[in-house]
């Protein structure tokens, strides 16, 4: 089930690989590695903190009766 938006997929991608460049390439640390977050939630378009919380961004998952199809 899918939980993550278009745009939400969007903003995860820029920002995973503006922190994975600054952090691998430009400081060469290990701290790209939590670039990987918002690249693996963006990819599958799901995120384990807005089912805690009971958020969700995607728009063809909102409708309940739909919500099983995602």
């Amino acid at each position: 089930m899918q939980n993550v938006g278009i745009l939400d997929k969007t903003i995860r991608l820029v920002i995973a690989a503006v922190w994975i460049y600054a952090f691998g390439f430009v400081c060469e640390c290990w701290l790209w590695l939590v670039g990987l977050v918002p690249l693996l939630t963006a990819v599958y378009g799901y995120c384990p903190l807005y089912k805690i919380f009971g958020i969700n961004t995607c728009k063809k998952c909102k409708n309940k009766e739909r919500n099983m199809q995602c």
